[in-house]
């Protein structure tokens, strides 16, 4: 067997490896404890944040529901002409948290490294808690109020302080829903965050739950 058939395999099975890393939706995506048990390593990284950046568990992972449906790979679908050839994608949004290239080139710059991947659940929900502090601190929007937040995750400060938002009916039908949800989501999550605060052999309660 050749070299160059040798590298062809590897990088078939790097492919497949990459693959298999990426989880798949939850099932039941209208419970967050359900989500943290399929997934207990999104509540570590969602409480990362949180700690971080200061949006709440709930809300991170309501924004992210609602722009990927905890899909890893989603991108917007693409135009075709004549029902048949491919066109360009409406934007370059992708991942979790559907962040565009942009932004993500400055939360990388700013708050993330060269090898943030918005496929990575840990680096969506740090992207979503970075964007979110800038959002306070560049429109004065409240960490706790999850519609406001959406309007300027969607518009961009700019766009939410001329209140674009406000002919966009799709995008305040969106931000209604995130509210609703993650004021659900945090009802949940005070019933069963205990398991996921103090699961590892080195976590030693109390100081876990802090």
């Amino acid at each position: 067997m050749t070299l160059r058939t040798w590298g062809l395999i590897s990088a078939v099975l790097l492919l497949s490896g990459c693959a298999t890393f990426a989880p798949n939706p939850p099932q039941d995506q209208s419970n967050i404890c359900e989500i943290f048990r399929e997934q207990p390593t999104w509540y570590d990284y969602a409480r990362d944040s949180q700690k971080k950046w200061g949006t709440p568990i709930a809300t991170q992972m309501a924004f992210i529901q609602q722009e990927s449906s905890f899909r890893s790979h989603i991108r917007p679908d693409r135009k075709y002409y004549l029902g048949f050839i491919p066109g360009p994608r409406p934007s370059s949004a992708k991942g979790y948290a559907q962040a565009q290239d942009p932004v993500w080139g400055e939360y990388r710059d700013q708050a993330g490294s060269f090898f943030a991947r918005r496929t990575s659940m840990k680096h969506a929900t740090d992207f979503i808690g970075w964007y979110n502090s800038r959002s306070q601190q560049q429109a004065g929007i409240s960490l706790t109020n999850p519609e406001h937040l959406y309007y300027a995750y969607h518009e961009g400060a700019g766009g939410y302080r001329r209140g674009t938002y406000r002919n966009k009916p799709h995008v305040i039908n969106a931000a209604r829903q995130i509210a609703a949800r993650s004021n659900r989501y945090q009802a949940q999550l005070n019933a069963c965050e205990a398991e996921f605060q103090c699961r590892r052999f080195y976590q030693v309660w109390p100081f876990c739950r802090s």
